[in-house]
């Protein structure tokens, strides 16, 4: 029985998200190597009119290709380079990408809230009736249960996040809609460190300071990133979402 494991970094061959391999695109013309076509009696066709240096349009040369490559497209690969999406479906959209994350804050967010309560842990409210300044008010916030109530936090919310992206690049909220993170590079299932990296640009900065301002950022980094739609999460670990089906 064959123990042969996949090389360190690469994704397993059975990984059904792999992308589908394209179909190479067919000659527009005859080989310079295969058979002369009927009536040309062995030789090869005369010269273009004009030569090099001549009166044809471009010198007798052949015209420069396209601005973005032989597709004409701006965004999928300039310069002669394959579109990475490719073999891939389409990007999801951001109004899917928000409704799975609510779905996911929400599964993540009842048990913490019932944690909370069975414990007494207070995150947020602080006593400022003596006149503290802000950086009282911010140590109070982060000592005791407060503290340990926020490691429990990240601990869930990056777990949570990490483990089902590892898993089949579906976390219970993109599942339910339909979506799925992918390796940008070839569609595979993201490995467990890019899924670490990705799920912790997604939630430290909102769970440790940045509560309201870091989502609105993920989100501005979505909506105008070209062509990908990456947030900063996907950029950091070189992923996008599509759609699964």
């Amino acid at each position: 029985m064959s123990t042969d494991q996949p090389p360190q970094g690469q994704p397993p061959e059975d990984d059904p998200f792999l992308k589908k391999p394209q179909e190479p695109t067919p000659p527009s013309g005859g080989s310079p190597y295969g058979s002369p076509p009927p009536g040309s009696g062995g030789h090869p066709p005369p010269p273009p009119p004009g030569g090099p240096g001549g009166g044809g349009g471009y010198g007798g040369y052949p015209p420069p290709p396209p601005p973005y490559g032989s597709g004409g497209d701006p965004y999928g690969g300039g310069g002669g380079m394959p579109d990475p999406l490719a073999g891939m479906p389409p990007l999801a959209d951001i109004g899917k990408r928000l409704a799975a994350r609510v779905i996911d804050v929400v599964i993540v967010a009842i048990p913490l809230f019932l944690i909370q309560l069975a414990f007494g842990t207070n995150r947020y409210t602080v006593e400022t009736d003596q006149g503290e300044d802000i950086s009282e008010v911010i140590t109070k916030s982060y000592s005791g249960s407060g503290l340990i109530m926020t490691l429990i936090s990240i601990l869930a919310y990056v777990g949570y996040d990490w483990f089902f992206t590892k898993k089949n690049g579906q976390t219970i909220g993109k599942k339910t809609m339909g979506l799925r993170v992918a390796m940008l590079n070839d569609g595979s299932v993201p490995q467990s460190g890019p899924a670490l990296s990705r799920a912790a640009v997604l939630w430290l900065p909102t769970l440790i300071c940045c509560f309201c301002l870091w989502p609105i950022a993920l989100i501005i980094s979505i909506l105008v990133d070209k062509p990908y739609k990456q947030g900063l999460h996907d950029k950091v670990a070189k992923t996008v979402v599509v759609r699964s089906a």
